[in-house]
């Protein structure tokens, strides 16, 4: 398969790709990506990116920006960001993918445990992970030409706990090359309509 990976140099991303670029052509994105430059916070970046691939079978996104912060001191701009970016930013590469991507292919996007187990500072990031999480369940009873759609849950990811596990303490954190194993079944798999979570 031709999988665009959105996010490619981070953590989680750079684990799908040691995963699924064992079996598949894997297409690199991001703001600065090592095949394709594209920033999920412009819808005619998205486009320009995916036209220039043509055709592709599968794409997954492991990227999403969020602020976090106290709620006391969270406002409507601080909001917007995680809305912009991780929330609208993936429903975008859905709504644009469709024209490019082949029948039958996948799109897989990137949510996290927040969204039913909130921390302190985290109420952006829970309501944008909640919110991609039932766009995806939504927009599979009704995708056409057998497109499937499903997105990954991650807990704290163990290689990022140096900047994280203050706020994480009593979560189990998951290895990266086990939140990849979760992106292979959903791309390779048959499922639609999925919230893999990883624990």
């Amino acid at each position: 398969m031709k999988i665009i990976l959105v996010g490619a140099s981070g953590t989680i991303g750079k684990a799908v790709v040691a995963d699924l670029g064992e079996r598949h052509d894997i297409i690199q994105a991001g703001r600065n990506g090592k095949d394709l430059a594209i920033d999920v916070t412009d819808p005619a970046s998205i486009r320009s990116a995916l036209s220039s691939v043509g055709e592709f079978d599968a794409l997954v996104s492991a990227t999403g920006a969020v602020h976090f912060g106290a709620f006391e001191e969270m406002d409507a701009e601080k909001y917007e960001i995680g809305i912009r970016n991780k929330l609208m930013g993936q429903v975008n590469l859905v709504l644009i993918g469709r024209d490019y991507i082949t029948d039958n292919g996948s799109f897989t996007l990137t949510t996290g445990i927040l969204s039913h187990d909130p921390i302190r500072y985290g109420s952006s990031a829970a309501m944008v992970n909640g919110a991609v999480d039932s766009f995806a369940r939504s927009a599979a009873i009704e995708m056409p030409r057998g497109l499937r759609i499903n997105t990954v849950s991650p807990g704290v990811i163990t290689e990022a706990l140096p900047n994280y596990a203050p706020y994480f303490r009593g979560f189990e954190p998951v290895p990266a090359a086990k939140a990849a194993r979760a992106y292979a079944k959903s791309v390779e798999g048959l499922q639609t309509g999925q919230v893999y979570a990883v624990q």
